[in-house]
């Protein structure tokens, strides 16, 4: 088995401020500033949006600083139930953690006192029209894209079949050449020599390319081509699912190179183990074929069916016969 290797585990993750949500969500959140000295420079780092929850009845010791709160119905009216003197004291100890900006949904009518600590405190309020649980479907994605653990790669990124193919190797081993014949044979391209890796959740990494690229492509003896003008609109993805690494690289004769497929290799990209096939190149092969039959070849792997595993097994019974015939021949 090829030892595992890793590319950027640890990435870095991009800041957005309270202004910059502003201006990609006011329309879809339909948002309303409510308070009027709170700066809108403060940093939103953490994706994770919630409801203050027992932090607004005055219990804080596991509360979470840095993390955007919403206040829904629920908030609003226990807030209602309480006096002025209650009201105060518990969102002025809520309003002591650090906390980017707070949202009020639902259109609701929001106390001067809430207003006051927050502008005191630096803690914008932004209204929004939505209900709270339409709120959190629109945020929840757009954050946790947006401060998604990202990382750049040297490489090229297919959709061959449904499966994100990340082509990868040394420069001018043929990487831009592989994906532009998979292109000219129907399928699509999502990025070329620059592809900026995203990490969703616990294990999915998505790929794209950089929004100055657009497409563009450097194959050695022509210079840049635009595949979007030159195949159509259907030859491009905005972004996929990086599913597979294929690595190319020249032919070493001093290297063993799999032949059955039984053993896996694997490499980490931001922490996600990612499958890894390494693939020798020589006079005469065809590795856009070879593209294709890795990429079906994954696609049946998830239908349960491991080719090699199923040929290795009926080889061992084959062999098991045998040896069972032979143990049973004592002449």
């Amino acid at each position: 088995m090829t030892p595992k290797s890793s590319l950027s585990d640890e990435g870095t993750r991009r800041m957005l401020t309270v202004q910059d949500l502003l201006d990609s969500k006011r329309e879809s959140l339909v948002l309303e500033v409510l308070t009027s000295g709170a700066p809108l420079d403060r940093l939103v780092a953490d994706p994770d949006v919630s409801s203050p929850g027992l932090g607004l009845a005055g219990y804080t010791h596991r509360f979470a600083e840095g993390r955007i709160r919403v206040f829904g119905e629920t908030e609003m009216t226990y807030l209602a139930s309480l006096d002025t003197v209650d009201v105060r004291d518990r969102l002025t100890t809520l309003f002591n953690y650090r906390i980017p900006v707070v949202f009020v949904t639902k259109d609701q009518a929001v106390p001067e006192e809430l207003l006051e600590i927050a502008d005191a405190a630096g803690v914008p309020v932004i209204r929004s029209a939505l209900s709270t649980r339409d709120f959190y479907g629109v945020l929840k994605p757009f954050l946790e894209a947006a401060l998604a653990l990202r990382t750049t790669l040297h490489g090229s990124l297919a959709d061959v079949y449904g499966v994100g193919l990340l082509v990868m190797g040394k420069s001018g081993v043929g990487k831009s050449e592989c994906v532009i014949d998979l292109v000219e044979r129907g399928h699509r391209l999502v990025a070329d020599d620059i592809v900026i890796v995203s990490r969703r959740g616990n294990d999915v990494l998505i790929g794209q390319g950089h929004e100055l690229q657009r497409h563009h492509m450097e194959i050695r003896g022509i210079g840049i081509i635009d595949v979007k003008a030159l195949f159509g609109i259907r030859a491009i993805r905005l972004q996929k699912r990086i599913e597979l690494v294929v690595h190319l690289e020249h032919w070493d004769t001093s290297r063993e190179y799999s032949r059955t497929g039984l053993e896996e290799d694997s490499i980490s990209i931001l922490g996600v183990e990612v499958p890894r096939l390494t693939v020798p190149l020589n006079p005469g092969k065809d590795i856009t074929v070879v593209s294709e039959v890795i990429a079906m070849n994954h696609l049946l792997r998830y239908t349960g069916v491991v080719s090699a595993a199923a040929f290795d097994a009926r080889l061992r019974d084959e062999m098991r016969t045998a040896q069972e015939y032979l143990e049973q021949d004592y002449e």
